[in-house]
């Protein structure tokens, strides 16, 4: 076997990285082969703004709708009950007639009694000229003062009877109205306690159950601790209540605060309230549970941002703060109460920042962020 010499060898080493450098030169298209750093990406985030001011601290608990008012209907006068003219379970109009009882015996009643005002007042009528046509005959003694006497005391008879019979004939006309009985507000009317046909006794049949239902209450209790920050809230002006109903979509209902008890419960240390809704749709049935919300204690000159706005770490809470050239700074923060989708922040925060309210999965601290809004 034929051996190399050290010249050759080293000539052949040579050759073998010209090639590979010609190589690598060629498939870079002739540029160097060194890569650059590619650029840092962006993360799409939504912010806002942390607001300075006021926020009232809310209580929520469970409520019950009632009837702003509910009446049982009742007869004045005794009679056969002849007409329903409401649908059960339906609206009735304030002032609409709703029950008619047989006016039958009434109406006999006030005819009677217009007979009788109608026979007095003939005979007071009667008197009168009586006592016209004898007076001038009695100064010139052509009629005995005695006589005189009992005409004028007949006069005065009849003039009593008229007027008792006037009042009859107002009772029995009063009497006779009752035979129809009107609604007195609108309300929803309940399933008939008797049916026509049976016979109403006044002032003690019950013939129906209204519920007035527009507006209508929300009742619901709260611990007396927060009754101070209630009267604090009324004294502001009015008190608005959130009222939402468990397990629908329903958007919630803006109601007023209504009604505080005068006493607090001492069995369970709770105060009773009542909210006023105006329920022109019917949203609320009474005896129905809703979910009520109102403010109670008020702060003043804090920050808050929303909730979804803070993040945890094992260093504590923490927001994502939008920096001028569009990178975020991870600021810890010190988080106090909220209510509803606002959080207060103790420390940290002075106001004027904007902090990330979604992508902070994304994020870290210093990252190059990019603006999105619900339109983009």
């Amino acid at each position: 076997m034929q051996r190399v010499s050290p010249k050759k060898l080293v000539l052949l080493v040579a050759v073998l990285i010209a090639a590979v450098v010609a190589v690598q030169w060629f498939r870079g298209g002739g540029r160097s082969s060194a890569k650059t750093p590619a650029p840092q990406a962006t993360v799409p985030v939504k912010v806002t703004n942390a607001r300075h001011g006021d926020l009232d601290l809310t209580l929520k608990v469970i409520g019950r709708a009632e009837a702003y008012s509910t009446v049982t209907v009742q007869a004045r006068v005794s009679g056969q009950l002849q007409q329903l003219l409401f649908t059960p379970g339906g609206h009735v109009r304030e002032g609409q007639t709703i029950i008619r009882i047989d006016p039958s015996l009434l109406q006999a009643q006030l005819d009677q009694s217009l007979g009788n005002l109608a026979k007095d007042e003939a005979q007071l009528q009667n008197a009168q000229t009586v006592i016209k046509r004898y007076q001038p005959l009695l100064g010139k003694g052509y009629v005995a003062q005695s006589d005189y006497d009992t005409y004028k005391a007949n006069e005065g008879v009849y003039a009593a009877s008229v007027k008792a019979d006037k009042a009859a004939v107002e009772l029995a006309r009063t009497q006779l109205s009752y035979a129809e009985i009107k609604a007195p507000f609108e309300s929803i009317a309940g399933a008939p306690l008797i049916y026509p046909g049976a016979q109403v006794t006044e002032n003690s049949t019950s013939i129906v159950v209204l519920n007035q239902i527009r507006p209508i209450h929300v009742t619901f209790s709260i611990p007396e601790t927060g009754l101070a920050g209630i009267k604090a809230s009324m004294v502001r002006g009015s008190v608005p209540v959130t009222i939402s109903i468990p397990g629908t979509k329903q958007p919630p209902m803006q109601a007023e605060l209504d009604f505080i008890n005068n006493a607090v419960d001492p069995a369970t240390s709770t105060i009773q309230l009542k909210a006023r809704y105006g329920n022109d749709a019917d949203q609320l049935t009474p005896g129905q549970f809703v979910e009520v919300v109102l403010p109670t204690t008020r702060l003043t000159n804090v920050v808050t941002v929303p909730v979804v706005a803070l993040q945890n770490s094992p260093l504590g809470s923490f927001v994502f703060v939008l920096n001028e050239d569009n990178t975020v700074t991870q600021r810890i923060v010190t988080a106090g109460p909220s209510s509803g989708n606002q959080i207060v922040i103790e420390q940290g925060l002075a106001g004027s920042e904007r902090v990330v309210v979604d992508g902070q999965l994304l994020l870290v601290d210093g990252a190059h962020v990019r603006i999105v809004t619900d339109n983009s």
